[in-house]
């Protein structure tokens, strides 16, 4: 592409050299730079991208975008100077992928909980409606058919772009994806143009990056405040913080409600381990998953695929067909008939949540078992209240590792144990060892007991001292519930 096209509507402080050049491709990372590719050099939170400007050269960069120019100017090289290279990366990447977003309609879910079950719900409603569909989420990237690994919540704006080109190649009309607060504060949904926004909520997490919650209220906040006046914006007004996400947007402004009037009002007429009785604006529907949260969720599907133009009917049959998300609320029954159930809940308020829909659904003539922990590497303030909530909702609370990452676990468990009140130190039990503790739960359930099993959800691996082994939370519950019964 010529550089002058890619910098269309680019605000730019200065260039140096050829408007003319043309590249091949644009990286960030200048360990990826071959020839005749743009290296634009991004300040990050750990490396300077302007301190590998000339190592991009050396690798074959022609042109390079930057804040400050380097005091040697290479004669060969168009350099291009601007205020900020992250948001300026998103602008250059749109426009090198032909402003894929513009050609669908993007659909971004931000808040604390509920981002990745929302958006695989949307995908797998869409999909099922006959509409082609494109998914961002922390578990997969789906482009129709096609499955892409996903490595982190919000890819970089240059992969972003890449997966909506790809799939409006494909002939989707859709894509949903989530936005965390991470991905905004770090300019990696720049350029992109959404059709719609939602929040699900705002708890307490990633402390450690943002270090303050008016902080990491802030940047949410900023994804709804950048919409344009042709985009919607749906809130949680259930939410005490819900308002405030709609307070500056140019958006259509619509909310949803289980407990207070919204433009799309929800209620849980039953609660069951097997599923829930939904009403839904005044039309009542089952489905099989459970919960408050996934009540929320449904309903925020159901809402965003009213404003998407879907029909009304067509939705509700399709919800009623919707399974659980993976590592979301996952439940199976051993022979012994214990029931065990998987979830990703890693916060306090997802683990509060996830208790308290068991003890809604169950019938206190059986013990609830929950184990729990908390990553390495992360936000600390919240271990305390982890090891709180988990020993105060729970009949035995066992406290175990996470992805301890490249802390010591048993450190970790000490921080969660500090949360745990006078009037709980009796139950609860600590493992460090994940698997011991799953096995120890079995051995201490009886019959119609409940095991639950939080924090990874989803994931297949354990972070241990840097290195990833393999681990599978419904694995290993598996295979220990068929060794139970041997």
């Amino acid at each position: 592409m010529k550089l002058e096209r890619a910098i269309s509507q680019l605000p730019i402080i200065q260039s140096v050299g050829n408007l003319s050049a043309e590249f091949n491709n644009i990286h960030f990372d200048s360990r990826k730079v071959s020839q005749n590719d743009m290296f634009v050099a991004v300040v990050g939170s750990v490396s300077n991208g302007h301190d590998y400007i000339e190592k991009a050269i050396g690798s074959g960069a022609n042109i390079i975008v930057c804040e400050a120019l380097p005091k040697t100017i290479n004669q060969n090289i168009t350099y291009i100077q601007v205020k900020n290279s992250a948001i300026a990366l998103g602008k250059i990447a749109s426009n090198f992928y032909g402003n894929p977003s513009e050609k669908l309609k993007l659909i971004g879910i931000t808040g604390t909980n509920g981002k990745t079950t929302t958006t695989t719900l949307l995908y797998e409603l869409g999909e099922s409606l006959g509409y082609p569909c494109a998914l961002i989420s922390t578990i997969d990237i789906k482009i129709h058919k096609e499955t892409i690994p996903s490595e982190r919540t919000t890819p970089d704006v240059v992969k972003i772009n890449e997966i909506l080109a790809s799939a409006v190649e494909q002939g989707c009309e859709y894509a949903f994806m989530e936005v965390s607060s991470h991905g905004i504060d770090q300019h990696r949904i720049e350029g992109l143009h959404f059709s719609g926004a939602a929040f699900t909520n705002i708890t307490h997490d990633h402390l450690d990056y943002h270090k303050t919650f008016h902080n990491y209220l802030s940047v949410k906040k900023k994804f709804f405040d950048d919409l344009t006046n042709d985009a919607f914006a749906i809130t949680n007004t259930d939410d005490k913080n819900g308002v405030v996400m709609l307070q500056n947007t140019k958006a259509k402004k619509l909310n949803y409600a289980l407990k207070s009037m919204a433009d799309y009002q929800g209620k849980i007429l039953e609660n069951q381990f097997q599923g829930m009785l939904l009403r839904f604006n005044d039309n009542d529907f089952w489905t099989s998953l459970v919960g408050k949260f996934n009540a929320y969720n449904l309903l925020l599907v159901y809402g965003i695929g009213l404003e998407l133009g879907w029909n009304e009917e067509e939705v509700l049959v399709g919800l009623s067909k919707l399974k659980n998300v993976n590592g979301r609320f996952q439940t199976f029954n051993t022979e012994g008939g214990i029931t065990i159930i998987v979830d990703y809940a890693h916060t306090p308020d997802a683990l509060i949540n996830v208790i308290e829909t068991i003890q809604k659904i169950r019938t206190r003539n059986e013990k609830l078992i929950s184990i729990a922990g908390c990553g390495g590497n992360r936000d600390k303030t919240k271990r305390p209240e982890m090891g709180d909530a988990v020993s105060d909702l729970s009949d035995l609370a066992i406290l175990t590792s996470d992805n301890p990452r490249n802390e010591d676990p048993e450190e970790i468990l000490k921080e969660m144990e500090a949360g745990v009140q006078p009037q709980n130190i009796n139950k609860y039990i600590k493992i460090t060892d994940r698997k011991e503790a799953i096995k120890t739960a079995f051995k201490m359930a009886n019959t119609g007991d409940i095991i639950l099993i939080a924090g990874k959800g989803h994931e297949n691996y354990q972070e241990i001292k840097g290195v990833k082994h393999h681990f599978d939370d419904m694995e290993t519950a598996v295979e220990l519930a068929k060794n139970l019964n041997k």
